[in-house]
């Protein structure tokens, strides 16, 4: 292998971290929250949007109801907060809802919960990734028909952030998120001080009217349009669970920091949802999409209005109609705060990732660190599947909603219900009067957060089912059967790996068999190193592909007067493997308690092409050899003058290096061999 892929990867994500420096990428409060928090703030760029579009399919006079609507949504987003406050302080290992349900309501709540959790990062990306480009769109026109391009080419940059490590991509991400608060904050100041001064602000697209799909509404209609709004602006909420899963990367003391961190995001992301709608409601901002059920209309052209920009765009631009860099601004770090929103689910899938691979629930591979000692498996699988979504949904932040907030809520209902049973668990023992009122007080807001959230869930359910939610529904059952499949096949093998009595019995005897194609160098030497093993009885076996062959073959062996008899294999239809499979069962056949093994030469080469060049037949055979019962494998290498480029390259770390630090004071020239091998 050429040392370009090592020099680009270097370049891509900079130099390998030792396992000591893991505690240099632990966060402070004022990292972890734009790098924990980004996904929640986020969400104010398009919760407040998705409420007008949901409304606006009953026509314009259902904007009336957006304020109560709101205030429904900031009185769950504080109820969860709270909540989650309690998680972080008693579990602070990063499973998360994970093991809050897995440890207070069994396994298979703990895998339902997982694959909700999973499916909504995924979820995260494509719809904060979508939105940013949607909202840029609002600035640079000419990047409208290229969404999905742009879309795809962001979560690049954002799996190469990440796989740099947490410290340097959450310095990354402080800055912009920070700006964009301010931002924000600037906007409904500004804004609030120009409504004082008596100025009258009118959105751009206020002057337009509102077709909805459905009109009259009355009774349950009304009431059915009221939830689908309220259920679209709980799009809000996702990103709070984020913190729970990423406990471990806070500084110490891990769980008082991350009670603070979240009771921050809350604070500030009812703030800014608030404002946001609020401003929406007194300009008269408007938005609209066919798709969904409603269109804008200019009264005076009868025409239906497209591509209007985005509800905080339009808010921006009326706000700052006289000040237009305000504009520029918060149009510009929407949009960065966007991108970065996806930087939560970045931190909270993998490892989640790892904690399920650590109780065997998805491949081990997603348990190891890479050199930056960020989990870059999980991150490669995140930014891949989000991808592949944002491509099949092309980057529409309206129909990538509706399969947004199940997952979200599934974990946020049942991980409420697991912290019920662990405060009930507890109280159970606790016999200090101050401790119980505090675990009491924590039950409460758990009890009052789990009766919520399960309204929430069942509302969504049913208002979100049809527009694309049932997607969501399928593939989390599909995840919990596919984690629950890889959890039984790590125990089935656990189970047939343990030692019994006859594992330790040593082999009657064993049989070498070196295979021959030629007689040269390589030949040789496997024929030495297999007689250095001194095996109970050696022989070299080839196969008579072609009789002439065979025949030259016998005689330059009695010419070399080699001392290993050759035995040459009869093949009619002239293939390899199969008859050397045959004698190697007929050996075993005749002394079930002994071992063969075969010994097989292979070129050691320096190219990727040389490789297609030889080795063929012998990986074919080694395949095949591999599955057989008392047959051992060995390969001789022959180390080809294309390898000696390779010679002085230095040996990368292998998978699972950095969970496995060498042993210190080994004697010289012991090499350095972790306690675990």
């Amino acid at each position: 292998m050429s040392k370009v892929p090592d020099l680009a990867k270097r370049l891509l994500v900079g130099r390998a971290l030792s396992s000591a420096q893991q505690h240099e990428q632990l966060l402070k409060k004022r990292i972890a929250l734009p790098v924990f928090a980004s996904d929640a703030l986020s969400s104010v760029a398009y919760a407040p949007q998705e409420i007008l579009l949901a409304l606006g399919a009953g026509g314009l006079v259902m904007y009336h109801y957006t304020p109560w609507v709101a205030a429904a949504v900031v009185v769950i987003l504080l109820t969860v907060v709270a909540s989650y406050r309690q998680n972080v302080r008693a579990y602070q290992s990063g499973g998360g809802d994970f093991e809050v349900a897995t440890e207070n309501l069994g396994g298979n709540w703990g895998v339902v919960v997982a694959a909700a959790l999973l499916v909504d990062y995924v979820m995260t990306v494509a719809v904060s990734v979508s939105s940013g480009v949607e909202n840029l769109g609002a600035l640079l026109e000419f990047m409208r028909p290229h969404e999905v391009g742009v879309a795809i080419g962001i979560v690049v940059l954002l799996t190469i952030a990440n796989l740099r490590g947490l410290k340097e991509a959450g310095v990354a991400f402080a800055i912009p998120t920070y700006l964009f608060m301010f931002a924000m904050v600037s906007m409904l100041l500004w804004g609030f001080v120009r409504l004082v001064g008596g100025a009258d602000l009118k959105a751009e697209t206020a002057h337009y009217d509102v077709r909805g799909d459905e009109t009259d509404l009355a009774g349950f209609a009304l009431v059915f349009l009221l939830l689908r709004a309220f259920s679209s602006g709980c799009a809000a909420l996702t990103g709070v669970e984020a913190i729970s899963n990423g406990v471990p990367a806070f500084r110490k003391p891990k769980g008082e920091n991350a009670a603070k961190t979240l009771l921050a995001l809350g604070v500030v992301a009812m703030t800014l949802f608030g404002g946001v709608i609020a401003f929406a409601y007194i300009t008269d901002a408007r938005f609209a999409e066919p798709d969904q059920g409603s269109q804008l209309i200019d009264p005076e052209t009868g025409r239906a209005v497209e591509h209007a920009d985005p509800v905080i765009a339009q808010v921006a631009h009326t706000v700052f109609s006289n000040f237009e860099l305000g504009f520029v601004l918060v149009t510009t770090m929407t949009a960065l705060i966007l991108f970065l929103a996806a930087n939560t689910a970045f931190n909270g899938f993998p490892v989640l990732g790892s904690v399920l691979a650590q109780n065997r629930f998805l491949p081990r591979q997603l348990h190891t660190r890479g050199d930056r000692l960020a989990f870059s498996n999980g991150i490669v699988i995140l930014a891949t599947m989000a991808g592949l979504l944002i491509y099949a949904y092309d980057a529409s932040v309206s129909r990538l909603i509706p399969l947004y907030t199940v997952g979200v809520f599934v974990s946020f209902t049942v991980s409420q219900i697991g912290m019920v049973r662990h405060w009930n668990r507890l109280l159970a023992t606790e016999t200090d009067a101050a401790q119980r009122r505090r675990m009491m007080t924590s039950r409460g807001i758990n009890a009052f957060g789990a009766t919520l959230t399960g309204i929430v869930l069942v509302v969504v359910l049913i208002t979100k089912f049809a527009l694309g939610a049932y997607i969501v529904c399928i593939a989390m059952p599909v995840l919990f059967l596919l984690m629950k499949g890889i959890r039984r096949h790590y125990d089935r093998v656990a189970v047939e790996l343990v030692p019994s009595g006859e594992d330790v019995a040593l082999p009657a005897r064993i049989h070498g068999i070196v295979l021959v194609s030629k007689i040269h160098k390589p030949t040789l030497r496997a024929l030495a190193y297999a007689r250095a093993t001194r095996p109970s009885t050696l022989e070299a076996v080839t196969v008579a592909v072609d009789a002439a062959e065979s025949q030259r073959l016998q005689d330059e062996w009695d010419a070399l007067d080699i001392p290993v008899p050759l035995k040459i294999l009869d093949s009619p239809y002239r293939e390899i493997t199969r008859p050397v499979l045959s004698y190697v069962k007929g050996v075993r056949r005749r002394s079930p308690r002994d071992v063969v093994t075969v010994f097989i030469p292979e070129y050691v080469v320096g190219h990727w092409w040389e490789q297609l060049l030889h080795n063929q037949s012998a990986l074919r055979l080694k395949g095949r050899l591999l599955f057989q019962p008392g047959v051992m494998v060995t390969s001789v290498a022959w180390q080809l003058h294309s390898s000696d480029r390779l010679k002085g390259r230095t040996e990368p770390p292998g998978p699972g290096a950095s969970r496995r630090p060498p042993r210190t004071g080994s004697r010289p020239g012991a090499g350095s061999v972790s306690e675990r091998d």
